[in-house]
């Protein structure tokens, strides 16, 4: 009964922020997933070494008009948080060369990590219908949260707001 009042917390919380959930089944919110992916420069990033901070994991392309719309908010939240309680990853979802990914994310002044995941690659957050899709990790590596589509700055804030109260309950 307890697993069920705290999945149905989860769900409430999620619903109200018109997110959606990353699985249904109440084992998987409290399983810590781990993936180890690349950046542009060859740098191994495991999502285990960002343990005790948020992860916002957010899939895009560079072909992609909604996810380049959502990176000035991507920009701003990692700016704010990736000092305190949060981080930002790009997993950027496409075939396209390390060259042009590098001056894209020059002239768009990324400042958070871009890892490379080529389009049908594995990841522990089940299949994506679209991009972005951007996934909230809690600080214990559990996935909590996932959404197509565009998030804000504030959205993200919101949800790890939320998820933190629920938490204290």
């Amino acid at each position: 009964m307890m697993k069920q009042n705290s999945v149905l917390k989860h769900i409430v919380v999620a619903v109200s922020l018109g997110l959606l959930f990353v699985t249904g089944q109440a084992t998987a919110l409290e399983k810590p997933v781990d993936f180890t992916l690349q950046d542009v420069n060859g740098k191994s990033h495991r999502l285990s070494d960002y343990r005790g901070k948020w992860v916002v994991v957010n899939f895009w392309a560079t072909w992609c008009p909604p996810c380049q719309d959502e990176i000035p908010e991507l920009i701003d939240f990692h700016k704010a948080h990736h000092n305190k309680d949060a981080v930002v990853l790009g997993l950027n979802y496409e075939q396209t060369t390390v060259t042009y990914l590098k001056e894209f994310i020059e002239q768009s002044s990324i400042n958070y990590p871009v890892l490379r995941v080529l389009p049908r690659t594995t990841l522990p957050f089940g299949s994506l219908r679209g991009l972005p899709t951007t996934v909230l990790v809690s600080p214990k590596g559990v996935p909590v949260l996932k959404r197509t589509g565009e998030v804000s700055r504030i959205e993200l804030e919101q949800a790890i707001k939320k998820f933190k109260q629920e938490s204290k309950k």
